[in-house]
């Protein structure tokens, strides 16, 4: 099990947690729920109590990554499989993301 903190601005909205190969749940924080100024951190993610489930990387995650050959680059570099996509978000997306969601590793994950 592979687990990462997703930040919106910095500061904690949820845990996205890849259970298995074709298995994802992404579960937004009680506090960024009871704060009724907080956003959700995509459309397709509204705001809920219950866990997302599926069986792919959410589209709005695997959305975070390069593609074609800047893919194959990083993967290159970081030396992680193309198609090991949580492991690419984990490597990539808590420094070099563009807009208001970044992803952080937990428990030394992607480090």
């Amino acid at each position: 099990m592979r687990r990462a903190q997703v930040l919106w601005n910095g500061q904690p909205a949820g845990i996205l947690t890849q259970v298995g190969p074709s298995n994802y749940e992404f579960e937004y924080s009680q506090a960024w729920l009871a704060d009724s100024s907080k956003p959700a951190i995509s459309l397709t993610l509204p705001k809920r109590e219950k866990k997302y489930q599926a069986d792919h990387l959410f589209p709005f995650f695997f959305n975070m990554l390069s593609e074609g050959v800047n893919r194959k680059l990083q993967s290159r570099m970081l030396r992680i499989d193309t198609e090991d996509h949580f492991g690419l978000l984990l490597a990539t997306s808590s420094n070099d993301s563009i807009g208001a969601v970044s992803v952080v590793p937990l428990n030394g994950e992607g480090e």
